[in-house]
């Protein structure tokens, strides 16, 4: 098995405490089946949309990130997977993808020490 990082950016976000507690009803239930599976390496968590800092050349520090809020990396999740092909179809049932978000899926290249 190969491991796989989905990173969440966009989405539109839950207007009121009702449906914020249906969506992430739907996350729960999405992590449960893909860890019952034994796919899920590390859940992972969301991420602040503000805060961050950049640290750029001659390390320089900004604030930061600036991006279209359709850009920014809004959580991430590390999988298993037997290849990209087997991630993607996993990465089919996110709810983000029903609030207008996409999933980015990246293979993990290991470094072996």
């Amino acid at each position: 098995m190969n491991e796989f990082v989905f990173l969440y950016r966009g989405g539109e976000r839950p207007k009121s405490p009702g449906e914020s507690q249906q969506v992430m009803q739907k996350w729960l239930a999405w992590f449960k089946e893909l860890a019952d599976q034994g796919h899920v390496v590390d859940r992972g968590q969301p991420l602040e949309r503000d805060g961050g800092k950049v640290v750029g050349p001659g390390k320089s520090v900004t604030d930061g990130p600036f991006a279209e809020v359709k850009d920014l990396v809004g959580g991430y999740t590390l999988v298993k997977a037997s290849d990209v092909s087997q991630a993607a179809e996993f990465a089919k049932g996110c709810p983000i993808l029903e609030r207008g978000g996409l999933v980015e899926i990246r293979p993990v290249m290991r470094l072996d020490m």
